[in-house]
């Protein structure tokens, strides 16, 4: 089993991870989403998200990008990183699951309130 977190602004995958408005969080088994829910982000501070999902499980992340440091932080929580998506929040875990989702070199290199892609 995989739990996928997608960091979204509602149903859509967000531009960077830490600033989402929620995460999506799809259970999977045998490449199939069995189980989804949404979470409200409980807040944006240093080192908190990936650690706050590891505790929940979460095997790996899906965002549009996010902070060099915070891909080293889920990388400490044996948690897969997957930058560069854009779209449905599902389409993206579901492309995750079927091994087509391709992850781009979508680091945030300025802490700011948003990052070009």
């Amino acid at each position: 089993m995989k739990k996928i977190a997608v960091a979204s602004e509602g149903q859509m995958v967000t531009t960077h991870f830490g600033e989402c408005q929620n995460f999506n969080i799809y259970e999977t088994e045998d490449k199939q989403i069995v189980k989804s829910e949404s979470l409200v982000n409980p807040g944006h501070r240093p080192g908190f998200l990936p650690k706050f999902l590891h505790e929940m499980g979460v095997n790996v992340v899906i965002a549009g990008g996010m902070g060099e440091r915070a891909i080293g932080l889920f990388d400490q929580n044996g948690i897969e990183v997957f930058l560069g998506a854009s779209g449905e929040a599902k389409a993206a875990a579901e492309a995750y699951l079927q091994g087509t989702l391709k992850s781009l070199n979508s680091v945030c290199h300025q802490h700011r309130h948003g990052c070009n892609h």
